[in-house]
């Protein structure tokens, strides 16, 4: 993996440690913690600075039927979920929400392809396949857009990304995303709102490929 030069900023990390991010995004940041070692630093400081917290605030009393039900959700059978390990670009998050399975890549059209992992009321998550050469439709935004590069690499006006950096695009952003030469570029792109395309014909499919 190339260096990484664009990571997730401070605030965004604490707020993921906090559990107050959406879903599509908390995705892309544990993605790319997962490749990223200064991020994961970054992330126990704050889960650290969480722990000593919590051990500084004040003892609130609970009903005794909470106490009760939380017990006995204790003492419930556990079965552990799977742990699924980095596989070839897709780190470990990914492998699990594609179940140990290859994506099922869908046509966009000029060879961009897309497999939607999640989409609903808090936003989408997809990853994305650009050839090499290859320009995604100029587009703004109508919200947050986070882009975790997995192989490959892409400039637009903002600069140049490569494996393991991450993109965040936001309200004032318009851009025109060009995967370089090389390998394709495959991304994980998490957005809360629809993109904001200038052309008529994405526009038109807009609905249909649900970006």
């Amino acid at each position: 993996m190339s260096v990484i030069t664009h990571h997730i900023p401070d605030a965004m990390l604490a707020a993921y440690v906090a559990g107050n991010l959406p879903q599509p995004f908390a995705f892309v940041v544990a993605s790319h913690a997962s490749l990223c070692q200064q991020c994961r630093v970054s992330l126990e400081a704050h889960q650290a600075m969480g722990g000593v917290v919590l051990e500084t605030t004040d003892v609130v009393a609970i009903s005794n039927d909470l106490k009760l039900n939380i017990l006995s959700q204790l003492d419930a059978p556990f079965t552990p979920a799977p742990i699924y390990d980095r596989s070839g670009v897709f780190p470990g998050p990914v492998v699990k929400a594609l179940k140990g399975q290859p994506p099922r890549w869908k046509t966009l059209g000029m060879g961009v392809r897309q497999h939607i992992l999640s989409a609903n009321n808090e936003g989408s998550l997809r990853l994305l396949y650009i050839p090499s050469g290859q320009a995604v439709p100029e587009h703004g935004h109508n919200g947050l857009e986070l882009t975790l590069i997995l192989q490959g690499s892409f400039h637009d006006e903002v600069g140049n990304f490569g494996a393991g950096d991450v993109e965040i695009g936001d309200e004032d952003l318009a851009h025109t995303p060009i995967a370089d030469a090389g390998e394709p570029c495959i991304c994980l792109a998490a957005t809360d709102a629809p993109l904001r395309f200038k052309s008529l014909m994405p526009r038109l499919l807009q609905p249909l490929f649900r970006i």
